[in-house]
């Protein structure tokens, strides 16, 4: 695939990233520490830009559907059912890396997001909301 000189993310053809499995270690899988309801905060952070665009929660299968098809899954605390982002509105992800802090609480997934964003409100990130009057005109959308 040639590359883009112009800091948009590659063309694909019919406009979809392929998704790419990552192989994760056993150890590092192990390392990471689900609370008391076997569930793990995952930041989503959008490689083009450095953006954080959501925060969901897994559990172990669904840290594993992620990384085995490269495509984000997380686990719904109201539905109590699984969810790969985008499937209903086409906005999906597609992790090109993976990571976990320093403590293995937290997982931080970073994706190629496609469609108009992350947010089920139609903006581009989650937190486009500001504390700050001034702030907000600046926010990431």
């Amino acid at each position: 695939m040639k590359a883009r000189t112009d800091g948009r993310p590659p063309a694909y053809h019919g406009g979809v990233p392929p998704a790419t499995p990552l192989v994760a270690d056993p150890a590092a899988l192990a390392a990471v520490a689900f609370n008391a309801d076997g569930l793990v905060p995952a930041i989503v952070q959008e490689q083009s830009t450095g953006a954080v665009l959501m925060l969901a929660w897994m559990n172990e299968e669904a840290l594993r559907r992620t990384l085995d098809t490269g495509r984000t899954w997380f686990w719904s605390r109201s539905r109590q059912e699984y969810w790969c982002k985008g499937e209903t509105s086409g906005d999906r992800q597609f992790v090109r890396e993976a990571y976990y802090d320093c403590d293995g609480d937290t997982v931080l997934l970073v994706v190629e997001q496609e469609g108009r964003g992350a947010c089920h409100t139609g903006e581009r990130t989650c937190f486009y909301r500001s504390f700050t009057a001034q702030e907000a005109d600046a926010a990431p959308h």
